[in-house]
């Protein structure tokens, strides 16, 4: 248990706590979707609306945690999460994927914006509640 507590690591900024939670939210998500393709007849073409979600619950997690963490300002510390995790995702999709640019990615990151302040002052709230 000492050496446990010895390696312990806690990362100080709000925003990079939110997008470390974020992205563990997102890779439980993907490990879930993937054994329901492995362990169903289902098809990836009918995934798409399965992703919008976990990256919803992902965004709203990393929102909630920048928002505790920071102590004030709820929203704006959960929206940027969710902008940086929104521009992480898009990059990544370029990069696999070759994708372009459009008025769509513009919609999602508005509403990754919008689902990380929600998320950000869930967590200011909550936390001083408690």
């Amino acid at each position: 248990m000492d050496m446990i507590r010895r390696w312990s690591y806690r990362v100080s900024s709000p925003l990079l706590s939110g997008l470390f939670y974020a992205f563990i939210w997102m890779m439980a998500g993907a490990l879930v979707l993937s054994l329901l393709l492995w362990l169903t007849g289902m098809q990836e073409q009918d995934l798409s609306l399965f992703t919008y979600i976990i990256h919803g619950i992902s965004m709203l997690a990393g929102g909630f945690v920048s928002g505790k963490r920071s102590g004030k300002k709820g929203w704006y510390r959960g929206g940027v999460t969710g902008l940086v995790y929104g521009v992480a995702v898009l990059v990544i999709g370029f990069l696999a994927l070759d994708s372009r640019m459009n008025v769509q990615d513009l919609l999602h990151l508005s509403a990754a914006f919008i689902l990380g302040a929600f998320g950000g002052m869930l967590g200011i709230n909550l936390s001083k509640t408690a």
